[in-house]
């Protein structure tokens, strides 16, 4: 189960996750995106199913989840990766409603996820793996709105609370600390703000931005027995944002 797949690292995810062989339920707000994505990876001898939706949407996240075990027999990795961010804006020029759209897609589209995958990972009684995707904002404040860099410490720490409540039943959680990554939303803010490029790059060991691919494949990695030793991790994708 793939959130915010209908562009970006999202749908990185569906491709990268596809060709390795996993059977993947898309999930997005935007329904035609992701009937396109899906027209594509079937195509390509992918199976794939689509449930449309909102993380913030306690319903929506159990709609999809229903999707896998019915469709699928079961759920055994999921990539939380749905994210709402927003430029600079200073904490007492921002409307309540940005603060808590923010908030509700970041945090608590992990959290209603997270409850309703790890039933169904309960239920079906077999080991399972979920990566939940943070950011360099949850270790410290990147210039992004305040609220931004408030989800993102949650994530980190409902994914070790996650990782330490259901480890002995085999369920592993970690989370990807993903830096500067060329996506629709980071897209969106720099055509509004190009100066803000140098600004995003500047700390990173690489000197860029990510392609999304790069941060799937980790998401992948962790989802894979490759990584069966892991769990209750931040995990960097930052291209050295966070070693310096």
């Amino acid at each position: 189960m793939i959130t915010g797949a209908s562009s970006g690292i999202g749908a990185a995810a569906a491709r990268t996750f596809t060709a390795e062989g996993a059977r993947t339920v898309l999930m997005a707000r935007r329904e035609e995106k992701l009937r396109d994505l899906a027209a594509e990876l079937r195509a390509g001898g992918g199976e794939v199913a689509l449930s449309a939706g909102d993380v913030t949407r306690s319903e929506d996240v159990e709609r999809a989840v229903s999707v896998a075990v019915t469709e699928f027999g079961g759920l055994d990795a999921a990539f939380n990766n749905a994210g709402e961010g927003s430029l600079g804006t200073r904490m007492h020029e921002m409307e309540q409603s940005v603060y808590d759209r923010i908030m509700d897609v970041n945090a608590g589209g992990v959290w209603h996820c997270m409850r309703a995958q790890i039933r169904a990972m309960l239920d079906g009684g077999r080991p399972g793996s979920i990566v939940n995707t943070s950011s360099t904002a949850g270790l410290f404040a990147t210039g992004a709105a305040a609220p931004y860099v408030a989800a993102k410490h949650a994530v980190l720490g409902l994914t070790k609370a996650a990782a330490a409540e259901y480890g002995e039943q085999g369920i592993r959680v970690n989370a990807l600390v993903v830096g500067g990554t060329r996506t629709e939303m980071m897209d969106e803010v720099l055509r509004a703000r190009p100066e803000l490029e140098g600004p995003f790059v500047a700390r990173a060991i690489q000197r860029r931005l990510a392609d999304p691919e790069e941060v799937a494949r980790a998401a992948a990695w962790l989802c894979s027995d490759g990584a069966s030793f892991v769990t209750g991790g931040a995990i960097p994708v930052d291209g050295g944002c966070s070693a310096v």
